[in-house]
């Protein structure tokens, strides 16, 4: 199982209704790509002030990482994509293999 983990750090100039689309966009693709095994996301809550201005957070699973590259490649996926520019200041993504341990 990979866990796709996406950060987002909204352009400052930016509006509360574009970011609220955007994140709308992004909830809508696991309806989309067969291979989103789970979806979650929110805002950051974390009181340490270590978040480095990342606002919101959207955390994803797939079976493997052929699932993870079959959704990246993804027409829909593209498309969002392509909404983030404007809205959308910087994105941090990271996967790891979900039950690592060190």
């Amino acid at each position: 199982m990979i866990r796709h983990i996406v950060l987002f750090r909204f352009e400052a100039e930016s509006s509360p209704a574009a970011r609220a689309a955007l994140i709308t966009a992004f909830r809508a693709l696991p309806a989309l790509i067969a291979e989103v095994r789970a979806f979650e996301e929110g805002p950051n809550l974390s009181p340490e002030g270590l978040g480095q201005g990342f606002d919101h957070a959207f955390v994803m699973r797939f079976a493997d990482a052929p699932a993870r590259d079959a959704y990246l490649a993804h027409p829909a996926h593209q498309a969002f994509v392509a909404q983030t520019r404007g809205v959308v200041a910087q994105a941090l993504v990271f996967d790891l293999a979900a039950g690592s341990a060190a």
